[in-house]
């Protein structure tokens, strides 16, 4: 009987690196010997590893898992271009179960990564705004689906670039995106039109914001509307990012410098 290892061991054979995704420290530890780099990906560097890109979300896609992995062995220089990568990850639940074998340079440079750390907004904050925009993608309002639109950064560029809609209820608060309160607050206030806008360190400045930005020079996708046109148009003009919860397809996406950078499905987290 031929040997498996050996049928499925020209996956990894002459690998220039492996990445491996949120590895246990046991885990971890059997590669303290491999001749090549080795990268970990997770949310935190709890295995104490040499080369470490943070994850800022559970990508439940492993296409865009992986994505983001690389990006950030690639800005890090962890791997180069030219190399061969193995990438070890979950589909399943529980441990590594996974060995895909990707050329460094497969993807084009989304700029997911950069979202998270070449943002002026703290990493954090943006991963907190992605959680309260999923889960209002997957709850709604009073169970019919909702839009929302979330400027995090820049909030003074982004506050001079637009005009209020309505009382803000944020004036004179300190309430921050990273509340347990700010959930159920966000989801009544996302019945009525206008932005939210989030400064760099998550406190809340507005909501109910009338963005004001040149459409000039924007580009979006066919089939997105004016919240995803304002999204592009504020973040070309300012160092903010968008988030952007779709009323009509239900999908949460992220724009930056003008561009949409990130896509996903709430029902996927």
């Amino acid at each position: 009987m031929t040997d498996l290892r050996e049928l499925l061991g020209g996956i990894v054979d002459g690998v220039d690196a492996v990445c491996l995704f949120s590895p246990s420290g046991t885990y971890y530890d059997s590669f303290a010997d491999a001749d090549v780099p080795v990268v970990v990906v997770a949310r935190e560097n709890t295995v104490e590893a040499d080369l470490f890109v943070e994850l800022p979300l559970e990508f439940a896609e492993v296409r865009e898992r992986v994505r983001f992995g690389l990006e950030g062995a690639l800005e890090n220089g962890h791997i180069t271009e030219e190399q061969e990568v193995a990438c070890a990850t979950n589909v399943f639940e529980g441990g590594i179960d996974t060995v895909t074998r990707v050329d460094a340079d497969s993807f084009s440079r989304s700029g997911v990564y950069g979202l998270f750390v070449e943002s002026r907004a703290d990493p954090s904050v943006i991963r907190d705004v992605f959680e309260v925009a999923i889960e209002l993608g997957k709850k709604g309002q009073k169970g019919n689906q909702v839009g929302a639109l979330f400027v995090v950064g820049d909030a003074g560029k982004v506050m001079n670039r637009s005009r209020p809609l309505s009382y803000n209820p944020f004036e004179k608060s300190h309430v921050h995106v990273g509340d347990p309160i700010v959930n159920v607050m966000l989801k009544e206030f996302s019945r009525l039109d206008g932005a939210f806008v989030v400064s760099d360190s998550g406190k809340i400045v507005s909501a109910y914001r009338y963005l004001e930005p040149s459409a000039e020079g924007t580009d979006i996708p066919k089939g997105l509307g004016a919240r995803h046109m304002a999204a592009a148009g504020i973040t070309r003009e300012t160092n903010a990012v968008c988030i952007v919860l779709s009323e009509s397809d239900g999908l949460v996406r992220a724009f930056q410098g003008g561009d949409l950078i990130l896509e996903l499905d709430p029902e996927a987290y």
